[in-house]
This record gives C-alpha cells, sequence and structure tokens, in this order.
C-alpha cells in the first residue's frame, strides 16, 4: 500500500536538481539540514522540496507529463490509488516534500526492552478536493550501551537484531554516555506530495 502511494511522489522527485533525496541537499534547490542537540539529546533532519509543472494529462491513459525546475521531462502512469486524478489540469504545480529526521536520546541506566518497532501513516486528500497524498516511515529502536572507545568518541550499541557503532561528534555529549545506558532511536522519513493551480497563492 506504501509502495503505490510513493510511486508517484517518487517518481516526481526524480525531477529535482541533483537528485532531492542525494547527500548532501544543496539549499539552491529547497534543501536544508538541521541539527540540533542538547544533553543527551540529538536530532539532526533533512528538509527538500521541488516543484514540477504538469504539462499534459492522458486521461485515457491515466498519464501525467512533468516538467522538473531543470527542464527535465518525465511521463507517469498514474493508478488508481491516487484520487481525484480528474482534478489534475495542464499548468498545475506538483509540489514534492521530503522530510527525514533521526532523533537519538540517552536513557542513563535504562532497563527497556531492547526493541525495534516500524509504523506506516498513508493520507490522501478526500474526495472532490485537489489530488495530495501524505506518507510516512516511522522506525523505533531501543539499543543497548555495551562499550565505549573514548580515542574515537564511539560507542557500540547492541539493538534487538545486531550491533552498530555510533561515532558521537560533541565531546561534551560522548561524557554523559556509559556502558548500560541506553539509547532510544527515532527515524522518521515522509513525502508529501500536492497538486496546485498555478494561479494559487503560494
Amino acid at each position: 500500500m506504501r509502495s503505490k502511494v510513493c510511486i508517484l511522489i517518487l517518481a516526481a522527485a526524480s525531477l529535482a536538481p541533483s537528485a532531492l533525496l542525494a547527500e548532501p541537499l544543496d539549499p539552491a534547490a529547497g534543501g536544508a539540514t538541521i541539527i540540533v542537540t542538547a544533553p543527551g539529546t540529538g536530532i539532526a533532519e533533512r528538509v527538500a522540496q521541488v516543484t514540477a509543472s504538469v504539462e499534459g494529462v492522458d486521461s485515457a491513459k491515466r498519464t501525467v507529463t512533468l516538467k522538473g525546475p531543470d527542464g527535465d521531462i518525465v511521463t507517469l502512469a498514474v493508478g488508481p490509488e491516487v484520487q481525484n486524478f480528474d482534478q489534475i489540469r495542464a499548468g498545475d504545480l506538483v509540489a514534492v516534500r521530503y522530510v527525514d529526521a533521526l532523533m537519538l536520546e540517552l536513557r542513563k541506566g535504562g532497563t527497556a526492552k531492547r526493541e525495534r518497532t516500524e509504523r506506516d501513516v498513508v493520507q490522501r486528500a478526500a474526495p472532490g478536493e485537489r489530488p495530495a497524498a501524505l506518507s510516512a516511515h516511522e522506525v523505533h529502536v531501543v539499543a543497548e550501551v555495551i562499550a565505549l572507545d573514548p580515542s574515537t568518541q564511539t560507542v557500540r550499541l547492541r539493538g534487538p537484531t545486531r550491533v552498530v557503532d555510533l561515532r558521537v561528534q560533541d565531546p561534551e555529549q560522548f561524557k554523559l554516555v556509559a556502558v548500560g545506558d541506553q539509547v532510544e532511536a527515532t527515524y522518521t522519513e515522509a513525502f508529501a506530495i500536492s497538486v496546485e493551480s498555478a494561479s494559487s497563492p503560494r
């Protein structure tokens, strides 16, 4: 279900300059990276947006031809899962917004069960509204600190299925971590797409 909703989103995203999802995001292409830290907490977030214009619509074949900001042209087959297809017109603008975020939180002496959970959220426009969709995927992990390497400021974490090494950039943050602590991590990836009239206020 999630993959079906993302077909139009991902295809439109492919029109972005330098590729919307590439590292690093280009601020000139509507991308930015935000990093926030506080004692025992770290948040890193990337945001990007690209707008493509609708060059043509074939109602019989249910295809839309989009033109990206660099002039790239792509024709997409739009399945029945995209509601309100008949609302799309040549000249409309397709806005694709992408966000991915990672939040880490230190749990001193935590005793929670090591686990990994995932969930998906999908929303679509109501009948009669302009076409729009939101697709989000969230992964939540609780891991245990099993080793520290002060020379590289690396924390070794044991999660429910594997062991990973995490390098802590901030030395003050690294000092807060001890073997036996837990780290709670939440990773969120979200796409939003909307079709807007070119004459609509932006």
